[in-house]
């Protein structure tokens, strides 16, 4: 008897597997979360968004106020500019939201040039620091 109900557990146990993985194959197939496409897209996404970032910190590093901030502490701009692209794409993030806020407060006036000057020294001594320690 017992050896019966091992004999139908088994066939109904079968028939279950047959049923979800053969009869209904979309069922056990496997279903990509995120499409190739839609991880290009986001691939190209990141990588403009990177670039932007890039050159916003490399137009504030070039400015007139910045060259003249960094030749003044005995920094090579070209060097800080260069160490920008080396930055990884949270670090260059990071300092392109730096810069938008420098850049809109000074706009506003609630810096004056000494600070201004001050922030960018700080923020091309953090550049080269960040690419050194790699």
């Amino acid at each position: 008897m017992a050896t019966v109900r091992r004999l139908f557990a088994c066939v109904g146990t079968s028939c279950i597997l047959f049923t979800v993985f053969v009869a209904h194959p979309s069922l056990g197939a496997q279903t990509h979360v995120v499409s190739p496409a839609e991880m290009q897209k986001d691939a190209v996404a990141a990588t403009r968004t990177r670039q932007r970032n890039v050159e916003m910190v490399t137009q504030f590093l070039s400015s007139p106020k910045a060259k003249q901030a960094l030749q003044s502490a005995h920094i090579n701009p070209t060097q800080v500019k260069t160490a920008v692209s080396a930055l990884s794409d949270e670090e260059v993030a990071q300092m392109a939201s730096r810069v938008g806020k420098v850049q809109a407060d000074f706009a506003a006036g609630d810096l004056s040039n000494h600070d201004l000057l001050l922030i960018l020294l700080g923020i091309a001594a953090l550049i080269l620091i960040i690419v050194a320690v790699r």
